[in-house]
């Protein structure tokens, strides 16, 4: 058994030397220091590269069969009131959602942007003038339309069928307060409001699964024979100003990626009235399968930003608004986490502790066999 021990020492590839010839230095001291350091740092920061999954990135032909979209939104308007603004979507064939499955809220807010009041459920269905008001079939009374009505035999019981008969006819409605169905709507307090308060509109919305549009425009939108007009009365568009925060803008399930949520805290600032802002985006579905088989679906999109002054004086159409046009891409991209290779891990960890030791190794030998040579030369009077 000796012998094989006596054996067994020739192998080894690290001799030892006497403790009475070893020299321990200041420089040696602190470059050990340092690349304890340097080791520490490094594996740290392959250890956190071991513990994050590795994600793999997949590109192929979209063949789901998911037959809508949820479009998720939470955009600040610091200077429109609330009751001046109104989202609307449509799809490519340019119809109007009107049975829209949403949660859109509203929330007032001050100037400097803090709320004034508990958000309230918007209603964003756009009626069409063949639209019939549930509320007033059971009214046996018949509201006046003064003389707005192309059938004299036409009832007007609420603010909304005034106004349609006033667009009926191409006329201008210009004070509310006389009239009788649009008292209850208190006109006159929500115009000295129009430019005093903000408006936040968030909330969630599902469409289509085509490609559309939304927007947020001022004034009361409606739809006349398939076209989509918005009555900014009694003000003029020039006046609105569409400043805006988009504080978030997604499609579907939230993910991890900067390129789920690109327009986040994004501001629109209009330097002056009737400013339309139009955002083109391009949808990109896409499916993140978890370590532990969660399969999130969702999407991601690229936008292209544009802006213009809309007036008669400057020849360009268009409306004062905020409006977004989504197109959906044929691909899909599908990101699947693993984990990573204990076996990867070590190797690096290794090469690290053998990588540092050996240079540092390296350094402190120059750095003592200078040192020397100089004492050496001083001693001897040689050095200049």
């Amino acid at each position: 058994m000796f012998e094989f021990f006596k054996k067994l020492r020739r192998f080894d590839a690290y001799p030892k030397t006497l403790e009475d010839v070893r020299i321990q230095t200041y420089g040696g001291g602190t470059i050990t220091i340092i690349s304890f350091i340097i080791m520490g740092l490094l594996f740290w920061t392959e250890l956190v590269n071991y513990l994050t999954a590795n994600v793999t990135e997949e590109l192929f032909v979209d063949t789901s069969r998911s037959p809508n979209i949820q479009i998720n939104l939470d955009f600040t308007i610091p200077k429109i009131s609330c009751d001046f603004l109104a989202l609307d979507a449509m799809d490519s064939s340019g119809e109007q959602h009107l049975q829209i499955d949403h949660n859109i809220y509203k929330r007032r807010l001050d100037l400097q942007g803090k709320p004034i009041e508990d958000p309230k459920k918007e209603d964003i269905t756009i009626k069409s003038k063949n639209d019939t008001d549930v509320a007033v079939q059971n009214k046996t009374e018949c509201g006046s339309c003064y003389g707005a009505a192309l059938d004299p035999s036409k009832c007007c019981n609420t603010c909304d069928d005034v106004r349609e008969a006033y667009r009926e006819r191409r006329w201008a409605l210009e004070n509310l307060e006389n009239i009788s169905q649009c008292q209850e709507e208190k006109i006159s307090e929500k115009l000295k409001t129009a430019f005093t308060q903000g408006c936040q509109i968030y909330g969630s919305l599902i469409v289509n699964r085509v490609s559309g549009s939304f927007h947020i425009a001022p004034g009361k939108s409606f739809s006349v024979s398939h076209v989509h007009v918005h009555d900014v009365q009694p003000f003029s568009s020039g006046e609105f100003n569409t400043t805006h925060t988009i504080r978030h803008l997604s499609f579907g399930t939230s993910i991890d990626s900067r390129t789920h949520n690109p327009l986040k805290d994004t501001v629109g600032l209009a330097t002056e009235g009737s400013t339309m802002f139009q955002y083109y985006l391009k949808i990109v579905p896409t499916t993140y399968v978890k370590k532990d088989g969660t399969i999130i679906n969702s999407n991601q999109f690229s936008v292209t930003k544009h802006q213009k002054t809309v007036s008669m004086l400057s020849g360009e159409s268009g409306m004062p608004g905020i409006f977004f046009q989504y197109e959906l891409s044929p691909l899909m991209v599908k990101y699947a986490e693993s984990e990573r290779s204990i076996g990867h891990f070590l190797t690096n960890v290794c090469a690290i502790i053998g990588g540092v030791y050996t240079v540092a190794g390296l350094l402190d030998t120059f750095l003592y066999h200078s040192v020397k040579l100089i004492q050496k030369k001083i001693e001897l009077g040689k050095l200049n």
